[in-house]
């Protein structure tokens, strides 16, 4: 019962977002064209529910020549190919903001395990051990507030395997209110090889 009206919720608070912060897209389109000639928006094929692939929407923070679908974490000098504004969005976690549309399209969640790139074969793997795969991914969730970027491949999947088996309005509320904290203070957030 709870996941039909998690949809409703989903869609219903990014048209609110989306209407009350357009002008926030407005701003940072401008500020990515004036720093690095390009297109604005940034997608990337996903892995989503069921492990159907989507393009996922997020704002431009890294050049032109970045190698394309390697996660930055994997990347061997990341502060190299991040722009300018590019690195203000990262901080603030503002380049997701245009995942609001994956959500309202029903791409994705607010909540839910974060969508994993095509080739992240390992981490999908782990995820169908979990049943993590077969929801939908999330602009948040379980395993963004317990480590993030510092968790292993199978600690991210554990955790999202939790969440899939325990989705309930109390736990989204919970993880969302735990996510201003994190991004706040950059929690378990790393850029590049370590």
């Amino acid at each position: 019962m709870y996941l039909k009206v998690k949809r409703v919720l989903d869609v219903f608070l990014c048209v609110i977002a989306l209407l009350m912060f357009w002008w926030v897209f407005v701003v940072i389109s401008v500020l990515i064209i004036c720093d690095d000639k390009g297109p604005v928006i940034f997608k990337q094929r996903r892995v989503g529910k069921n492990k159907k692939e989507f393009d996922i929407y997020k704002f431009r923070t890294m050049k032109m020549n970045t190698p394309k679908d390697v996660p930055t974490h994997l990347l061997e000098d990341p502060n190299s190919y991040i722009t300018r504004v590019g690195d203000f969005l990262r901080k603030f976690s503002l380049d997701e903001l245009p995942q609001l549309i994956n959500i309202i399209k029903g791409d994705m969640s607010i909540v839910g395990p974060r969508p994993a790139l095509y080739n992240q074969y390992d981490l999908i793997a782990e995820r169908d051990k979990y049943g993590a795969n077969d929801i939908r991914p999330g602009l948040t969730g379980h395993a963004q507030i317990n480590g993030r970027d510092e968790l292993s491949i199978e600690g991210k999947a554990m955790y999202d395997g939790v969440y899939a088996q325990k989705i309930s309005f109390l736990m989204d509320l919970g993880i969302i209110l735990k996510t201003f904290g994190i991004v706040v203070n950059r929690t378990g957030f790393k850029e590049g090889k370590q």
